[in-house]
């Protein structure tokens, strides 16, 4: 079987664009900066091949990939790289309302005729009934599914049953960046707990520049609780912790991304201890950066006949199956050993 790891999308915003330039950059450049494991299942970065793309933008649909991931309100920088292969044209995507088995089922009939592998799925946030649309597609297409977002899908009894019987994987929910102000959160509180330091308070303010951002000041409850599920971890009480996903769109700041934490504690006698701490990433790189793994995870589970929930991208996650304390750093060792 070849390598070519072969990909189909919905939603073609900035993380896809940050996805299809570094795909190229990895092909070209010969170093794995930013890459935490360079080869999943025999597939390497620029392994990918994506194969089938679906966008709801009129800006969007049926213009050639590599014309589409800069159109909209898209504001990843353009990295310089030649994107001439990424030249099949956006499809519609399911939109909200309509037909929606025929639209499942439109879908589920391109993913088989473009041999898709995965179907990563990467709108914005608060679109569930999309999300579960093209799970569905994905499903019935026989292709696994990945999900960026914190929409319930991974999540849900009823889609992952489906997924099982079809023998498909299904890796969700919600993205964990590559470096972001989640994982940083979670380690500070572990260490505190770990230290033996009382938690007072704590927050975290995220601000952004890019539709992300724009669309979570109206839609981010399951962005907020996700990112809650991302901080649970045994021993630590969370229940003095306030997290905002969406403190602010700020547009000059494009696809930028700033966070804010504070932690306040309390050590030998009561005495205060404070922590204060200022991220600043490229918001979808970011992303990109996990989606890599991710999509390298289904594909090789697809390879090799695994179903489900795939214990491997658990730690890639804010939201897997049954939540963090689940699945034990042995576990998912060797579900990635299970993946050569």
């Amino acid at each position: 079987m070849s390598n070519k790891l072969k990909l189909a999308v919905a939603g073609v915003g900035n993380n896809i664009l940050a996805l299809c330039q570094g795909i190229k950059f990895y092909e070209t450049d010969g170093r794995n900066v930013g890459i935490k494991r360079a080869d999943i299942g025999g597939m390497t970065p620029h392994h990918v091949e994506v194969v089938a793309a679906f966008d709801i933008d009129a800006e969007k649909i049926g213009q050639p990939l590599k014309r589409a991931i800069f159109a909209g309100k898209n504001n990843y920088p353009d990295l310089q790289q030649d994107l001439s292969e990424f030249a099949l044209e956006v499809s519609a995507g399911i939109a909200p309302g309509g037909d929606q088995e025929g639209e499942i089922n439109r879908v589920a009939d391109i993913l088989k005729s473009s041999s898709a592998e995965v179907l990563l799925y990467s709108l914005p946030t608060g679109l569930q009934e999309a999300a579960t649309a093209y799970a569905l597609a994905a499903c019935r297409a026989g292709v696994a599914f990945v999900n960026c977002t914190p929409e319930i899908v991974a999540r849900s009894d009823e889609i992952m049953q489906q997924f099982v019987a079809q023998e498909t994987p299904l890796i969700g929910d919600d993205l964990a960046s590559h470096i972001g102000t989640s994982i940083i959160h979670r380690e500070l509180l572990g260490l505190l707990n770990e230290r033996g330091i009382t938690l007072d308070s704590s927050y975290q303010l995220n601000l952004g520049g890019n539709a992300d951002f724009m669309n979570l000041r109206e839609h981010g409850g399951t962005k907020q609780q996700s990112k809650m599920n991302a901080l649970a971890q045994e021993g630590v009480d969370v229940s003095n912790v306030e997290v905002i996903p969406s403190a602010g769109f700020i547009p000059h700041l494009r696809d930028n991304k700033v966070a804010y934490l504070n932690i306040e504690g309390s050590g030998w006698a009561g005495t205060p201890i404070s922590i204060d701490l200022k991220l600043k990433v490229q918001d979808s790189s970011n992303a990109a950066g996990v989606i890599i793994d991710l999509i390298r995870i289904g594909a090789a589970a697809r390879r090799k006949a695994m179903h489900g929930f795939i214990p491997a991208a658990a730690r890639l996650l804010k939201s897997p199956p049954g939540g963090h304390p689940l699945y034990a750093d042995a576990d998912i060792d060797a579900s990635f050993a299970d993946l050569r």
